[in-house]
């Protein structure tokens, strides 16, 4: 079994699993502040949003998360799920539009387990793939490179749903 370290990740995740000074997840946090760079927030709606991934693994990741503050999305109501699942295929459109990608990994890890970073916020991640993204760098230099700042993607991906 080959082990990816990604130490830069561990304080993120471990103040996204316990929330901020006030008790509040990083999401519902964005979601407070509304479309900004500050937030990573590109799009609110009335139900769920669509945030910049602050730790991504290829250019253009970005993630789509419900308002609601849950781990479980059967409990999400109708409106709920739809809009979500309506933002997705947008959130789809759009990358490939704006990135062009061969290919796209869109999922959700639910629990702890199962491989979620914030586990009580349940949420979408969608991140372009192209043909040869995995190079040497990963595999000799235990280095993942990203070729574009988190405020190149925003501002990339902003006009988009403006």
């Amino acid at each position: 079994m080959k082990i990816l370290f990604a130490p830069w990740r561990f304080f993120y995740i471990k103040k996204a699993s316990k929330g901020d000074e006030e008790g509040v997840c990083v999401f519902c946090s964005a979601i407070k502040l509304g479309v900004s760079p500050k937030s990573l927030v590109i799009y609110k709606g009335t139900h769920a949003s669509i945030i910049l991934n602050k730790y991504p693994y290829n250019n253009g990741h970005i993630m789509v998360i419900p308002h609601s503050h849950t781990s479980d999305f059967q409990e999400l109501n109708s409106a709920e799920f739809k809009e979500l699942h309506d933002l997705l295929k947008q959130a789809h459109q759009a990358l490939k539009k704006v990135y062009n990608p061969n290919g796209m990994n869109i999922g959700m890890n639910l629990g702890r387990d199962a491989g979620a970073g914030i586990v009580d916020h349940l949420h979408y991640h969608l991140v372009p793939r192209w043909h040869g993204d995995t190079n040497f760098m990963p595999v000799v230099g235990g280095t993942k490179v990203i070729s574009e700042s988190i405020e190149q993607t925003y501002e990339k991906l902003l006009p988009l749903f403006v």
